[in-house]
């Protein structure tokens, strides 16, 4: 039985490839907490508390796509500005 965190994962890396949004479909998240086996390995779980920790996944990944996207523009402006040594 995977760990509810690597539900959690796969749910957001799921989410972010089918649809490309941070924001998470209440939809969405109710079908794969019903098709992907987490209500039959987790009966006590919460679907709201499950895509709640979907979300922050989201958000999380978000941010550091962000991030990464600005330092790599950062890096290509600064090598722009930079004269080449002959």
């Amino acid at each position: 039985m995977p760990k509810l965190s690597e539900y959690v994962e796969r749910a957001a890396n799921d989410y972010l490839q089918e649809t490309g949004q941070d924001e998470l479909d209440a939809r969405w998240i109710a079908e794969f907490f019903q098709d992907c086996g987490v209500l039959d390995d987790y009966p006590r779980q919460d679907l709201v508390a499950f895509g709640d920790m979907v979300q922050k996944a989201l958000t999380l990944k978000s941010g550091r796509a962000g991030k990464q996207t600005r330092f790599q523009l950062d890096r290509i402006g600064h090598a722009a500005r930079r004269p080449r040594k002959p």
